[in-house]
């Protein structure tokens, strides 16, 4: 992963939509790269406080969201009633199993879904921006 391409592109971002750019959403960005997996965002607020860094739970949130709009992260919403949130810059685009019984996220990625999704937009001129399946039930360590 190249967190400078990353910020590069954050960067842009902020300017085109004229936010501030500021040094704490960049620390965001950073913890965001290092985590691994899925995480929310209090979550994520939790651990960088706990690693001395001096951020804000709102500007936490809000620059989750900008990461979002800006296609460095995903968010999710697998069964819950609150998003998670994954890294995208740099991933392959995956979909999600995920266990009703431990709630472990199995990621797939599939190039036959992929095919079918795109055939499906042109057959009825959609302009897809992004999608994600999300597929539920009892995984292999559950189902023993």
């Amino acid at each position: 992963m190249d967190i400078e391409l990353a910020k590069e592109n954050f960067t842009k971002y902020l300017k085109s939509g004229n936010y501030r750019i500021t040094p704490e959403r960049f620390v965001i960005l950073e913890s965001v790269m290092n985590h691994d997996g899925h995480f929310d965002a209090d979550e994520l607020f939790l651990q960088m406080k706990t690693t001395g860094q001096k951020v804000s739970r709102a500007t936490v949130y809000n620059t989750l969201d900008l990461l979002q709009d800006c296609g460095l992260i995903s968010k999710y919403r697998f069964g819950e009633n609150h998003s998670r949130y994954e890294l995208a810059f740099g991933r392959p685009h995956h979909h999600h199993l995920i266990c009703l019984e431990c709630g472990d996220i199995i990621e797939f990625v599939n190039d036959r879904i992929e095919k079918v999704q795109k055939e499906v937009c042109e057959t009825n001129n959609f302009n897809a921006q992004t999608s994600t399946l999300q597929i539920f039930g009892i995984c292999a360590k559950c189902h023993k």
